[in-house]
């Protein structure tokens, strides 16, 4: 999984970033202090899989991984090159889902680039960078298509389609809310042009501590930035950057005790990491044995061949069958010996669900 981290100057995203990837980006009191993107990987806690280590006495333990990219902060006008333009903007057209961080918090000691606190506001202004950044991506490739047009039915398809989008768009509406009623070949198509705006997006209220402990519920910014997020479909959730920086050097039992004292129960990236994964629709599935433990992430829906994969083409294109138990069913049979014998291991053919948690082996034949 791949996120793109976007935002205003200034409203926590390089300390956000930092915090989840420990990747140490520059982050400061003043505009446009990230330049270049800033990319970093964040493993994703899985309690289960220090379970399966014990259990297996696995030599590695292998947890999924999310990447992120930091580019510079947006102002208004970076279409036009105002501040560093949106000339960033390139490297997270390959993201699954945008994390667009929205400050939540007051305070005269970091500056706003609109100097006032006002998360709708930075969204909209955000938002219509997004929509232009698109647009002139769409009025490109427009200009292609249209000349060959006339001679080519696929290319007639794809204009007509250009000019609906840029029609919507130029109203301010973004690619994910256009509405019409397209074919598999015009989704595809469309998704093919990787459009910002076509994305999921998950909004970071970015908040201070004060606020961590009731989730924001009294913070009237966050308030506003759910109502809004909640009429796009996307998803929100709470952090305190500055928090998840200054935890982000210690160990795990003192990130429990910090974080018990805020009367936070969990921290900044397991939240994220949830809010993205129900955003996405995805799951884990595990394997486990002598050489390691590890999680493995796919869509909820796939099917076991297609799971097998992702693991490696190979047992994709071998696939015999999936010899399959849950997790729970395996702790509490406390080995896989033992689950067997009591009927919990499942044998499952290509077509069978992937559920999360799945302890899996996969059985082939190349």
């Amino acid at each position: 999984m791949k996120l793109g981290i976007v935002g205003l100057p200034n409203v926590g995203k390089s300390a956000l970033f930092n915090s989840l990837t420990r990747a140490g980006a520059e982050s400061s009191n003043y505009p446009f202090c990230t330049i270049e993107p800033n990319a970093g990987i964040a493993l994703v806690p899985d309690e289960r899989l220090n379970r399966l280590t014990g259990m297996y006495h696995s030599a590695k333990t292998i947890p999924a991984v999310i990447e992120f990219v930091d580019i510079a902060g947006l102002v208004k006008g970076a279409s036009k090159g105002e501040g560093l333009g949106n000339q960033f903007l390139s490297h997270i057209r390959e993201v699954d889902a945008i994390v667009h961080v929205a400050r939540c918090f007051a305070g005269d000691n970091v500056v706003h680039v609109e100097n006032t606190i006002d998360p709708r506001r930075d969204i909209d202004i955000v938002n219509i960078e997004l929509i232009l950044a698109d647009l002139e991506m769409i009025e490109r490739r427009l200009s292609k298509v249209t000349k060959s047009a006339r001679a080519d039915k696929a290319h007639q398809r794809e204009a007509c389609l250009l000019e609906m989008y840029k029609t919507e768009m130029e109203k301010g509406v973004r690619a994910g809310a256009v509405a019409p009623p397209l074919s598999e070949e015009d989704k595809k198509l469309i998704d093919s042009f990787n459009l910002l705006t076509s994305k999921p997006v998950l909004y970071a209220a970015n908040v201070s501590e004060d606020d961590l402990a009731d989730d924001g519920a009294s913070n009237q910014y966050v308030k506003a930035v759910r109502d809004f997020a909640q009429k796009e479909g996307s998803g929100v959730f709470v952090v305190c950057a500055k928090i998840e920086e200054e935890i982000a050097e210690l160990d795990e039992e003192e990130k429990l005790m910090f974080l018990n004292d805020l009367g936070v129960s969990e921290s900044g990236l397991l939240r994220l990491i949830k809010a993205s994964y129900k955003l996405l629709g995805l799951i884990s599935f595990l394997t486990a044995g002598p050489k390691e433990s590890r999680a493995w992430t796919i869509t909820a829906g796939t099917k076991a061949a297609g799971a097998a994969g992702k693991i490696h083409s190979d047992l994709e294109r071998g696939f015999i069958r999936a010899e399959i138990v849950a997790y729970g069913d395996l702790i509490r049979s406390g080995s896989y010996a033992a689950a067997r014998e009591s009927g919990l291991v499942r044998s499952e053919g290509r077509e069978y669900i992937m559920r999360d948690g799945d302890v899996t082996l996969f059985r082939f034949n190349v």
